[in-house]
């Protein structure tokens, strides 16, 4: 299969290229396409075979649920049954926007859609070009993140292609996404409400929304258990690069001690390793003896916008420096903190030093 790389101008998308990627899509193809928080890997939701072919080109594993995608409320019922009384509020609020809501699902949406459940994750992305595509292709699309399964998510057209070159049949390219987390999935059946996955719309955020308590359980034990997971990052090892990943916690004098240790410990041993620091401690890396053979930074602990934008772009750099470890700076769990520090604790496979 040969990959065609189709380029819009992310704000004003052209209508003719959009057409065209709109036509593999009705037609039953992939395309991997821009949303605001990465790029997805999209499918006529409504085509059981056409999903099929998204867990193919990914290495997905049949169980893990995707996230379907809508432009307007007219789909919304195509997928979902009746939304909640509840659920209206942040409909207004953050939509379109990174916020994901598990919902009863419509029958007709196919069980390859959902693993089997009887609920289906909906969202309605803000990215001009991701609406227009949907739009265009006048049916909902089940996107997950447009990367080989596992592999850190893509934020730019480059980091598809990396991945899925020949096993798509086209990319979009609209830039760089611009929150660079996944959305946040957040399931209303709990009471009381349960994010599944932290991302762009915040714990805080959607308290405020539902004047009442948000509850986030990491639900990390099904990383070892046999079970359906009702939301995508739940169950199975994401964001990971192919190096080790070490995450390190503690005050920033200790944790840059702790992190210069593992990094002596790797270059005795021989190993390229990368750290991942923050702008508050970067100077004191690049003074001391040895130094990384990669050291990114990710920005500031007070700019947390920055460093979700950044972290995987920083760790697919690790993958291009051929990285054996990778050192990862902790930073604070609150507000967007806490989505990235989701990402990585699960790129380090669930373990965090103590420094």
């Amino acid at each position: 299969m040969s990959t065609l790389y189709l380029k819009v101008d992310p704000r004003q998308p052209e209508p003719l290229v959009i057409a065209q990627a709109a036509n593999i899509l009705r037609h039953g193809g992939l395309v991997a396409f821009p949303t605001e928080t990465v790029y997805g890997l999209g499918a006529n939701a409504l085509d059981a075979q056409a999903v099929a072919g998204i867990f193919r080109a990914k290495g997905r594993p049949a169980d893990n649920p995707l996230i379907v995608h809508i432009a307007n409320l007219e789909q919304l019922s195509l997928v979902a049954g009746e939304l909640p009384a509840r659920a209206k509020n942040l409909v207004n609020l953050f939509w379109p926007g990174p916020l994901t809501l598990v919902l009863p699902k419509n029958p007709q949406v196919p069980a390859e859609v959902t693993a089997g459940l009887d609920t289906v994750a909906i969202r309605m992305p803000s990215h001009p070009v991701a609406l227009a595509l949907i739009q265009a292709a006048g049916v909902p699309l089940a996107a997950p993140s447009a990367n080989r399964s596992g592999a850190p998510s893509p934020t730019t057209a480059g980091h598809v292609i990396a991945d899925l070159d020949g096993r798509i049949h086209a990319v979009v390219d609209g830039g760089p996404a611009y929150i660079g987390l996944e959305s946040t999935v957040l399931d209303l059946a709990a009471d009381p409400p349960l994010v599944l996955r932290p991302g762009g719309v915040t714990v805080e955020q959607l308290e405020d929304a539902l004047q009442g308590p948000v509850a986030y359980e990491p639900a990390l034990s099904q990383l070892e258990q046999n079970l359906i997971p009702r939301s995508p990052g739940m169950k199975y090892t994401h964001y990971a690069p192919q190096g080790e990943v070490f995450l390190v916690s503690g005050s920033p004098e200790a944790v840059r001690e702790k992190v210069q240790r593992l990094l002596s410990q790797a270059k005795e041993h021989g190993q390229i390793a990368a750290v991942l620091s923050s702008k508050e401690n970067l100077a004191w890396y690049q003074s001391q003896e040895p130094m990384a053979d990669l050291l990114i930074n990710l920005g500031p602990r007070s700019a947390l916008d920055l460093v979700a934008q950044n972290l995987y772009g920083a760790l697919r750099a690790c993958d291009e420096a051929k990285a054996a470890m990778v050192l990862v700076e902790a930073f604070p769990a609150t507000g967007l903190g806490l989505a990235v520090m989701n990402r990585l604790y699960k790129a380090a496979s669930c373990r965090m030093i103590e420094a």
